[in-house]
């Protein structure tokens, strides 16, 4: 108990009062960003009228791959003009652009959606969208950088992340609440009114925190470039990644792919809230999960996770039921809970000393390629085994009759992942050894 005490009180003295403005601003704006993840592909693909494989394709190939890529580049823009105008800048633009994805659902922005077609005006919404999202990763990680110490550096990041988590599982949950009375496009709406009230809580609360005396001058665009092509050049650690990026092209589908196979198969309407259940799971199992996963070496742990987290795709497409489906998200998330740490672990040890930061950045290029890979396949799988919604009417797809097969092929890129990421450790990591 005086282990939990010393925590708790180090939680109530050991930070500034900007720590915890900028952690519950990124709370808040997980709420916005989870909330809009939770209904987007379902919006784009029913609402706006383009169908799932159109919706796939623009809302994880190129919307949030353009997210998880766009922050290496970012960050040398946060560096030069601080996280306060950073932050203002990307709110402002998230404001923008969360409310011009939902003007292309709604009534008002027929006139505009029809000059420029559904697919470009989405597009564009969704380019805006995401040069305000670059944004905001390098300004808050870099904040709880500089208002933390050696000391509390590790509980910082801790409570950062377990917030980040919250926002995944609560943020669903209230555009569920907005879906269901006011309409599927208020939720970007919301997100949008949520963004100008973070634009509000910036100018008011938040405070540039000072920059360390012996902190390296920020590095140019060109300097960036030159390092990206450096990391680029190292075989082990870019074939690492891609691997890798099997995981996240798995966990993609729950927000492309099972929203579609949720309502229209095993027809509960509520989808959002199966959504929440990998980032509920996350938030209870992460302690116990890192303990066990501290007993085995990092690459062990994620060859683990990559196991559990395949299994759960085949457990889904074996029981199509709500029950079952919940029940391999949580396998899922446990799975995902298993490695992380890990991989964070193995990236920086990597890296060559005087890189560590360079090659952390590298650390989101897996998120960005695995979105990538599932924009283009959950669509597909959505339009063969689930069907689509045309003029409002529900038309099931060819595959209809064995819907939850789909989740075969899902589990497909979780076993090839697993082969080569066993490949890897066994080939590269020990034969270098």
């Amino acid at each position: 108990m005086s282990g939990f005490s010393d925590l708790l009180h180090k939680a109530r003295t050991g930070f500034s009062r900007n720590f915890w403005v900028a952690n519950i601003i990124e709370l808040f704006e997980r709420f916005a960003y989870y909330g809009s993840k939770a209904i987007l592909a379902v919006f784009v693909a029913d609402q706006v009228g383009l169908g799932p494989e159109k919706a796939g394709w623009l809302v994880g190939s190129l919307f949030n791959t353009l997210l998880y890529l766009l922050p290496i580049l970012a960050g040398t823009v946060v560096d030069r003009y601080g996280f306060k105008k950073s932050l203002l800048a990307c709110f402002s633009i998230f404001c923008v652009g969360y409310f011009l994805i939902g003007l292309g659902g709604l009534p008002q922005g027929k006139p505009l959606v029809d000059a420029l077609g559904a697919e470009v005006y989405m597009i564009l919404a969704l380019l805006v969208t995401a040069i305000g999202g670059s944004l905001i990763k390098p300004s808050i990680v870099g904040t709880v950088a500089r208002t933390t110490s050696a000391d509390t550096k590790g509980l910082g990041y801790s409570i950062y992340y377990t917030l980040v988590n919250l926002g995944g599982a609560i943020g669903p949950i209230l555009a569920l609440q907005v879906r269901e009375s006011v309409g599927i496009s208020f939720v970007l709406v919301m997100s949008s009114l949520t963004s100008l009230a973070l634009v509000i809580a910036t100018l008011v609360f938040f405070t540039e925190p000072k920059r360390p005396a012996d902190a390296p001058p920020p590095k140019t665009m060109p300097g960036v470039l030159a390092d990206m092509v450096k990391v680029g050049r190292d075989f082990k650690f870019m074939s690492f990644l891609i691997i890798f990026s099997g995981f996240w092209a798995m966990f993609w589908h729950i927000f492309y792919a099972l929203p579609f196979y949720v309502r229209d198969v095993l027809r509960f309407e509520r989808f959002e809230i199966i959504e929440t259940v990998d980032a509920w799971t996350i938030i209870l199992v992460t302690v116990p999960a890192a303990a066990v996963a501290r007993r085995l070496s990092p690459l062990a742990a994620m060859i683990v996770g990559f196991v559990l987290a395949s299994v759960s795709w085949f457990v889904m497409g074996a029981f199509p039921t709500l029950a079952m489906t919940v029940g391999a998200i949580v396998i899922f998330a446990i799975g995902e809970a298993t490695q992380a740490p890990r991989y964070y672990e193995y990236v920086a040890d990597l890296a060559p000393k005087e890189q560590v930061g360079t090659y952390m950045g590298f650390a989101f290029l897996p998120v960005a390629i695995g979105t990538f890979i599932s924009g283009a396949t959950s669509g597909k799988l959505v339009a063969h085994y689930v069907g689509a919604t045309v003029d409002g009417q529900f038309v099931p797809g060819p595959g209809f009759a064995h819907a939850s097969h789909m989740w075969y092929w899902v589990g497909g890129i979780g076993v090839l992942s697993t082969v080569l990421m066993v490949a890897y450790d066994r080939l590269l990591v020990r034969r270098q050894a």
